[in-house]
């Protein structure tokens, strides 16, 4: 049997890699009516399947991407949280992607994990800056982002299955490295 491996850790959460067979509990955060009012659209199995993939290979290519993060006490998923290379206006950059199940939303584990992942970044990858990108009216996630440290800086437009979809940017630099 394989061993669960998990990336890191905060004081309520585990966070661990996403495997195939995580599709169930993959395809309820994806398909949650909150996060298919951010992005537009429903997650087929296909879809899901394909989210799955990505993260896969973000891991192969990054060594991290979104995972799965897991309650301790009660070992259920409360969502997906992690960080993603991503390219916003012609830069790549370290991003800080949260998903939760609308029933985990309102304590503090999108801020706890967006927290965690914030010093990862800083500590274990050496990055300077880490970047969100938000729906403008995703008034949740900007709040997690603010409540990170996070400073809006700008805005792009993110195609997204062929739609322009508005996004804003926020950034938190690393203290440490600017003193």
């Amino acid at each position: 049997m394989q061993q669960e491996t998990f990336i890191l850790e905060s004081e309520r959460l585990v966070f661990r890699k996403i495997k195939d067979n995580d599709f169930p509990v993959i395809a309820e955060i994806m398909r949650d009516k909150g996060v298919q009012k951010v992005w537009e659209h429903y997650f087929s199995d296909d879809d899901v399947k394909e989210w799955i993939s990505r993260r896969k290979k973000g891991y192969e290519d990054n060594g991290i991407d979104y995972l799965l993060a897991v309650h301790k006490r009660t070992g259920k998923p409360v969502g997906q949280i992690g960080l993603l290379k991503e390219t916003i206006n012609n830069e790549t950059v370290w991003g800080i992607g949260y998903i939760l199940l609308s029933r985990f939303c309102g304590n503090g584990y999108a801020a706890e994990g967006a927290k965690a992942m914030a010093d990862y970044a800083f500590r274990t990858l050496n990055a300077d800056r880490i970047v969100c990108d938000i729906r403008p009216m995703n008034t949740a996630s900007i709040a997690v982002a603010k409540r990170i440290g996070m400073i809006e800086t700008g805005s792009f437009i993110k195609k997204y299955r062929g739609k322009d979809m508005p996004h804003l940017i926020f950034e938190l630099y690393d203290n440490k490295k600017s003193m």
